[in-house]
């Protein structure tokens, strides 16, 4: 596959991590628990470093997965989410289609 047939992937702006944060819990939940047990544990930043990567490489992941099944959709949300600063209740049709073209496994 050329380099620009690929879909591009997204970029993790608080608005696509706000719009994927259901399905960021869902599909990264085991690896949030992991590094919350490891901060909670030892509050030496470097201990945690590796949990921290698990957390970010689920998370680039994800997005990369959920762009590429519902890129309209999930391009729509995202937009959505960033014009107006984060919030669901004005972006509740948006999130409906989202979650129909791509529901939480």
């Amino acid at each position: 596959m050329a380099a620009n047939a690929s879909v591009e992937e997204p970029i993790p702006t608080s608005a696509v991590l706000m719009a994927a944060s259901k399905h960021i819990s869902t599909r990264c939940r085991d690896e949030n628990i992991a590094f919350l047990k490891c901060k909670k544990k030892d509050q030496n930043p470097e201990k945690c470093l590796d949990k921290g990567q698990q957390v970010t490489r689920c998370v680039f992941t994800l997005l990369k997965d959920l762009h590429q099944k519902c890129t309209k959709e999930m391009d729509a949300y995202g937009n959505c989410m960033y014009y107006h600063t984060n919030e669901f209740e004005m972006c509740r049709k948006e999130q409906e289609a989202f979650e129909k073209a791509c529901p939480l496994e």
